[in-house]
Parts: structure tokens; sequence; C-alpha cells
């Protein structure tokens, strides 16, 4: 399962979006909607994931939207450094709300890429609501958390999580298998961990937080192991 903000994974501390941004989105020029789903294509391809012209209400929405994201709020119980430069960091994530998709196709990052879909289409209306519902990691933000909307897709449900305790690291770029095994592995050897033998249970015991949504070139990804 992997965290998208579209999270996210430099989240901005922002007040809900006024009804009249919200309710009454500004038309996108046809020329810059083409650009947009051409990017965004041309981005799911990598992934082996095509991109339909229904996405484009939704993309256009993100788009618009971008700066309105909310930081997830966690305790920091200890910092680790060397020379200046942070390595890992131990967290406890509050209890909350959490949007969640399960997805099994062929290759890990199309099951991503189809996850995300889903959420963004989650987070841009197609919920109870109707409305747009902001960015974070998790998706719901604080001020739905509460009463969440119901999600229009069956395939996503919101779950009730207790507090977590995890081991986080952040690296920049795109989210692929062999990019998080990498991840992971510098991670588990900063830890003193053994190194992995053989393809590793990464999605048993590791978590993906996105902060960034994937058409970003070099967005801001962590590493979380669950101790």
């Amino acid at each position: 399962m992997a965290l998208i903000s579209l999270e996210d994974l430099e989240g901005l501390d922002e007040e809900q979006l006024d009804d009249d941004i919200t309710e009454d989105p500004q038309p996108m020029a046809e020329e810059e909607e083409d650009r947009l789903l051409t990017h965004w294509q041309a981005v799911a391809s990598t992934h082996q994931v095509l991109v339909p012209p229904e996405m484009m209400g939704p993309i256009m929405e993100m788009t618009r939207n971008s700066q309105q994201r909310e930081l997830l709020q966690f305790s920091s119980i200890c910092c680790h450094e060397k020379m200046g430069e942070v390595q890992f960091e131990e967290r406890l994530i509050p209890p909350g709300q959490w949007a969640c998709v399960s997805a099994g196709e062929k290759l890990f990052e199309q099951s991503v890429s189809v996850s995300f879909m889903k959420l963004m289409r989650y987070i841009c209306r197609e919920n109870s609501t109707g409305r747009f519902l902001g960015l974070t990691v998790p998706v719901v933000t604080e001020s739905f958390r509460a009463t969440p909307p119901l999600p229009s897709d069956p395939d996503i449900t919101i779950v009730q999580r207790e507090p977590i305790r995890v081991l986080s690291r952040t690296f920049f770029g795109t989210t692929t298998w062999q990019t998080l095994t990498y991840q992971v592995g510098i991670l588990r050897g900063l830890l003193g961990a053994p190194p992995l033998l053989g393809t590793p249970p990464l999605l048993e015991n590791f978590m993906v937080a996105s902060y960034e949504n994937p058409s970003v070139p070099e967005r801001r990804n962590e590493i979380w192991i669950l101790p």
C-alpha cells in the first residue's frame, strides 16, 4: 500500500479552499489542458500505465489547487544526523483516518499508478460531498478527518489507524520497485540490519510516503520502516 500526497508525501499547512474556488473553478485554456494530459500520459507510460481522458478533470483540479496542501502532523522522537545531515528520523504518527486503496497489478509501478488515480478522483470531487477535499498524507485533510466523505469508488476504504511509530528517511525522484529496494537497503544499513537477500517483503514491513504527484520529476518521498 502506498501513501500518496498526492501523500504528501513539502506539505503546506493551508486552510480549506474557499467555496468560490472549490465550487466554481475557473476554466483552463484548451491548449493547457492538452499539454497537461500529454505530460501525465508521458509520465504514466514509463510505468506502463494509461491515463484515460476522463482523468483530465482531476488533473486540472489538482493543478489549480497545487498549493493547497496540508502537512501530516507527527511527533519527532529522535533525529539521527551525520556531519550535520539528517540520515533518518524516528517519528510517532498520531491516530487518524486514512484513505486506502489495494491494487494487484502485474508490476509494482502499475499498482501505485492505478491507486494514485483512484485517490485523485476521490480528492477531486468523487466523494459523498462532491467537493475538492485538499491534499495531505494521508489523503483526508484535518477539516474532514472526524467524518471523512465516503468515496464513490468501492475500491477506496477509509481506515481508522492507531498511532504508529516509524523510522523515516527522505529521498527524491521516482518510486519504482528498484528505487525503493535501494532506499530500503540504505535505511536498513543505517539501522545496522543485515543486507537483504533476494526480493524484500517491501509492502509488509515498509511504507512509502510521497509528497507530490507522480508528474513532478524530483518529487519528495520517504521510506518508512515500521519497527
